[in-house]
């Protein structure tokens, strides 16, 4: 799906001055940040949106970004339970 947005000149200038990249990349970079943040949008979703090419992309995204992933006391249990279970 394609999507036009209407940005002023002014604040376009501003999204584009900090980091560099181009407009249409920022965007999608706030809309995938945002939707991870929500939880609208999942890991493999924010992957698939920026084109990574694997997991270690989008985590180093995420923490580039201040963004963590959502790993929680029962995550690491289960993990550890799993690793138990495997002999490791």
């Amino acid at each position: 799906m394609e999507v036009t947005i209407e940005i002023p000149n002014d604040i376009a200038d501003g999204l584009t001055a900090g980091g560099g990249a181009d407009l249409p990349r920022a965007v999608l970079e706030t809309v995938a940040l945002e939707g991870y943040c929500s939880g609208e949008l999942t890991h493999a979703q924010v992957r698939r949106l920026l084109g990574f090419e694997n997991r270690l992309e989008v985590e180093a995204f995420l923490k580039a970004h201040d963004v963590y992933l959502d790993y929680t006391l029962e995550d690491l249990e289960q993990d550890r339970d799993t690793h138990r279970r495997q002999g490791l």
